[in-house]
């Protein structure tokens, strides 16, 4: 099934010639079928880059995707057009009283500041909060990640000496679980991100189970199966040349950033890098979805209402 989003979304026309079955909202209203609601709270500074990045993984779904773009109202981003915002996102207390089947919060550029002194912490909490009555499955990334896991658990992130950048191997913990389903033993992931989270305050948490580690760059994914989160803290959505873009963006910026780890072809940045995640970035949201299709209300509104089955 492809994937619904809304109609003139710049997004539309990369999806479309990358093979990607997009459906308009003209037609997804004619089909009596229930599709699977799937918001975006989208806090990326390119914004439109990242909703291409997310939508490209949802619409590889067998299933029909709802896609509904949401946005913070206590903050005006500086690198998206207001004329984007206004006519393709929500502010989230605007759809605050609707139903989700799956809720993905995307990584911030404010991971070196404290949470309580980003400028909208407040409804980042508030949101957080929502999650657990109006969503059935939320997916935390990177910055994401580690807000949701403070919040929810009290799990400190701590600022690293240099940045964690590059293409890391990855080994998969825990196979049985539905999660890393086809995840390979050992595989190659972009991380890109300036603090961390570690396993022993993961391990002190109740209810946390490590999914996907690094021995050099530690966490990647943390599953809650009481809570039906998920909790990734490197950027496995990545297109081939995000890193690439950072990297070169820092450079003109003065930033002091090593070349990324493991990513241009003989660490020379003139040659174009190779995508060697591309197929497990398919493979974990499609689980994602999977799973959240099995164990999620058919009556929407009932979301928050019953208690979650995860099905295994």
């Amino acid at each position: 099934m492809p994937i619904r989003i809304p109609d003139g979304l710049p997004a539309r026309d990369t999806l479309i010639s990358e093979g990607v079955r997009v459906m308009s909202e003209r037609v997804a209203v004619r089909q009596d079928i229930r599709p699977m609601r799937i918001g975006l709270l989208n806090l990326m500074p390119n914004k439109i880059r990242t909703e291409v990045q997310i939508a490209r993984l949802l619409g590889a779904s067998p299933l029909q995707v709802e896609f509904t773009l949401v946005r913070v109202g206590g903050h005006t981003p500086k690198n998206t057009p207001a004329e984007h915002l206004f006519s393709f996102y929500h502010r989230w207390e605007d759809i605050r009283d609707q139903k989700f089947d799956g809720f993905i919060i995307t990584g911030a550029p404010v991971e070196k500041l404290a949470f309580e002194d980003v400028t909208y912490w407040d409804e980042m909490k508030a949101i957080f909060d929502w999650t657990a009555t109006n969503v059935h499955s939320t997916l935390n990334v990177c910055w994401g990640a580690m807000a949701a896991i403070w919040h929810f658990h009290r799990v400190p992130k701590y600022i690293l000496d240099e940045k964690a950048f590059g293409v890391y191997r990855h080994q998969n913990l825990n196979p049985a679980s539905p999660y890393m389903n086809g995840f390979s033993d050992d595989f190659m992931i972009p991380v890109s991100r300036w603090t961390e989270c570690r396993a022993e305050d993961v391990e002190k948490a109740s209810g946390l189970e490590i999914l996907m580690n690094s021995e050099k760059t530690g966490l990647c994914i943390v599953h809650e199966r009481k809570g039906n989160r998920l909790y990734v803290f490197n950027h496995i959505e990545y297109d081939s040349t995000s890193l690439a873009e950072e990297y070169f963006r820092d450079k003109e910026s003065g930033v002091d950033i090593q070349l990324p780890h493991n990513y241009f072809p003989d660490d020379d940045p003139s040659q174009p890098p190779l995508n060697r995640w591309r197929s497990h970035a398919h493979l974990l949201f499609g689980n994602w979805i999977n799973n959240m299709y099995q164990t999620t209300p058919y009556d929407i509104s009932k979301i928050g209402l019953e208690q979650h089955d995860p099905g295994y």
